[in-house]
């Protein structure tokens, strides 16, 4: 069923960056597909950028083909560096400009949010608890990883989020 509203179509499109590693695409496409609950009246696709099919170009068809004349893309992504800053859009605005009669509204990256830091501050006491009393904690140490974190905002957003991990943990 796709709702109207405001005579529009609505129809979400969920951008994944794509890997070569058939687990890290099945647990993208997992996520994508559960948010078709949380969407009952529109419908819910996704695509990657590469490395794996469907590609963006098939998610936006196959919403196009259920009549959707707004779509709501949202990158996939923890934090806007190349892909989301420029490659979805680029992707996103030749597919408006090929489709005259479909509006696309791009939303942001997932960003640091509260929840996301404190979900990361349980796994960590988890494994700190899980270690007993054999380690201390001053003895341990927690690296965080930014993937392909070249762009100045992405690496602050990584920096930030150690900061904010750090300070969680009374060391700050």
């Amino acid at each position: 069923m796709v709702k109207i509203v405001n005579s529009e179509r609505i129809g979400v499109m969920v951008c994944g960056h794509g890997s070569r590693n058939g687990r890290a695409v099945g647990e993208f496409s997992v996520i994508a597909e559960k948010l078709r609950g949380h969407f009952p009246d529109w419908p819910v696709e996704y695509g990657y950028l590469e490395f794996a099919k469907p590609v963006l170009r098939d998610g936006l068809d196959r919403l196009r083909q259920a009549g959707c004349t707004r779509i709501l893309a949202v990158p996939g992504m923890l934090f806007a560096a190349g892909h989301a800053k420029n490659d979805i859009p680029s992707v996103l605005n030749t597919y408006r400009a090929e489709n005259p009669g479909i509006t696309i509204d791009y939303g942001r990256d997932l960003g640091i949010d509260p929840r996301m830091i404190a979900a990361a501050g349980d796994r960590i006491r988890a494994c700190v608890d899980a270690a007993g009393d054999d380690i201390a904690l001053h003895e341990t140490l927690l690296v965080v990883v930014g993937r392909g974190a070249s762009d100045p905002d992405a690496n602050a957003n990584v920096a930030k989020i150690m900061r904010l991990l750090w300070e969680g943990f009374g060391f700050g």
